[in-house]
């Protein structure tokens, strides 16, 4: 059996320290055979953001693999938003889509986050063609047994949770990453887990999304997933810190 610890939006900078040495202690005492981070590590993209997660990441001592959120781009420097959005990534450059090598296991990232949209709210999710491209490959360049989870940052479609992704093309890429044949999405940005069905490509996926080591939580306290995975049965569970 493989065992994953599913976490999102650890917001350096408006972290809750407490709910970050929690899930270090869970780490250390259940020893996971990875972690997967699904974005906004950052609170506003500063060099001091990345130090510190990258410093508390590799205080987990386990294989992981991170995806960036729509906070770990620069909002209100446009120069840097728009030229060098990703300069500042360097403290946690070598954790961003890193594979994870576990038997019977293929994580494969998506992106979800833009530099810019034709809308006022740049919060929220795109799927761009290169993007979606990107995942259909690496889903066409898994062992045909394994168990596909693609990691990206915003729901593709809304879980019937508080905050809202409204990712633009999310439905249109789930159905082509349900006829490539992933199994699961997970992902974070509206700081509540979800874990759903949905009919995409002729078959069903699971929708699996984490909660927030933050303090910006909204109707679960600071919580992540445990994924349990033998074979193709997956099963999930919500710790949520008391």
């Amino acid at each position: 059996m493989i065992r994953l610890f599913h976490v999102s939006d650890l917001h350096f900078g408006a972290e809750d320290r407490a709910a970050l040495d929690w899930f270090a202690a869970r780490v250390a005492a259940e020893q996971p055979d990875a972690v997967i981070v699904t974005g906004d590590l950052t609170m506003r993209a500063r060099h001091t953001e990345f130090a510190a997660a990258a410093e508390w990441l590799k205080g987990l001592g386990r294989p992981l693999t991170v995806e960036v959120g729509n906070h770990d781009i620069p909002y209100f420097n446009l120069f840097a938003r728009f030229f060098r959005p990703y300069r500042r990534y360097q403290a946690i450059e070598r954790l961003i889509e890193r594979p994870i090598d576990l038997p019977g296991l293929s994580i494969v990232p998506l992106k979800t986050t833009a530099r810019f949209q034709f809308r006022l709210n740049w919060s929220k999710g795109v799927v761009s063609d290169a993007s979606l491209r990107a995942a259909l490959a690496e889903i066409e360049a898994a062992p045909a047994d394994a168990m596909i989870l693609v990691a990206c940052h915003h729901p593709l479609v809304e879980g019937g949770t508080a905050m809202h992704s409204r990712t633009r093309g999310g439905m249109a890429a789930l159905e082509a990453l349900g006829r490539a044949g992933a199994h699961a999405v997970l992902s974070g940005h509206v700081h509540d887990p979800f874990d759903l069905p949905a009919p995409a490509g002729g078959r069903t996926l699971r929708l699996i999304g984490a909660g927030t080591l933050s303090e910006r939580v909204r109707e679960t306290r600071p919580s992540f997933n445990e994924l349990r995975i033998e074979g193709k049965a997956l099963e999930t569970r919500v710790h949520a810190m008391d």
